[in-house]
């Protein structure tokens, strides 16, 4: 299943331009309609790494909706011409489908992180949603036996997958097996079960809005993230004067 309304060519990705509202009701009727979806969202770094990654630029351009999260994306696209409704932060697109999954009662289940980690996030969101069915979970440190997990998810019933393992092991890992997992959708959700354990903190509402979030992981954690992002971010205003220019 695949959409053509509201996408956009950016920096040789396919990118869905739609508001939190809508992406949730595509994937809610998705569900419905027992359809398959496979689902992500870019930000800068994914896109700067898509641009030599050919598996992962492949693994993300196969999904079905691609989300922007990442207010530097957005504003690059907007840069370009693009109309972009709205950043997608995938932390909060995992909170509405779980209300969704509440009130449609679909059954999910959770994979990724540690042991510790996604025994706090299950715990919390049992808490938080008492009726939410969560079927199954699993840590994401199984890759000397993916085919049992697959196999675990599948048997489990599960109508949405929330995968919580970075990139890009979590876009190849969905896009390997996806015909597999006997899932209706499939979200890779990267660190959020860090964000809701507790583990980690999500910058301000403030800085959200200005596209500040990189500079608030810096200051948590300076000796590991600002090279990082230092790179990251030059080698996205690069490729973004490229995409304005159109130059190949």
């Amino acid at each position: 299943m695949s959409y053509t309304k509201d996408k956009i060519q950016f920096m040789s990705a396919s990118l869905d331009a739609l508001s939190m509202e809508n992406t949730v009701s595509r994937i809610e009727s998705s569900i419905f309609d027992h359809d398959f979806m496979q689902h992500c969202v870019v930000n800068v770094a994914k896109l700067v790494n898509m641009q030599k990654d050919t598996e992962l630029a492949n693994s993300v351009n196969s999904c079905d909706l691609i989300n922007i999260d990442g207010m530097g994306v957005v504003w690059g696209a907007r840069f370009c011409g693009h109309t972009v409704p709205a950043r997608i932060a995938g932390v909060d697109l995992f909170h509405n489908l779980i209300a969704m999954s509440v009130n449609r009662d679909f059954p999910v289940f959770l994979l990724g992180a540690t042991e510790e980690v996604l025994a706090k996030t299950v715990e919390v969101i049992k808490t938080k949603n008492p009726k939410l069915k969560i079927v199954g979970y699993h840590h994401g440190y199984f890759w000397d036996d993916e085919e049992a997990v697959v196999d675990k998810i599948k048997k489990s019933g599960a109508k949405l997958l929330f995968v919580a393992i970075s990139s890009p092991k979590k876009e190849n890992f969905i896009n390997k097996w996806q015909d597999k997992l006997g899932v209706n959708f499939v979200m890779g959700v990267g660190g959020t079960f860090d964000v809701v354990a507790g583990k980690v903190k999500r910058a301000p509402v403030w800085m959200q809005n200005y596209g500040l979030e990189w500079l608030y992981r810096v200051i948590q954690e300076p000796g590991r993230m600002w090279k990082r992002y230092l790179i990251t971010n030059s080698k996205f205003a690069y490729l973004l004067i490229k995409e304005k220019l159109n130059f190949k």
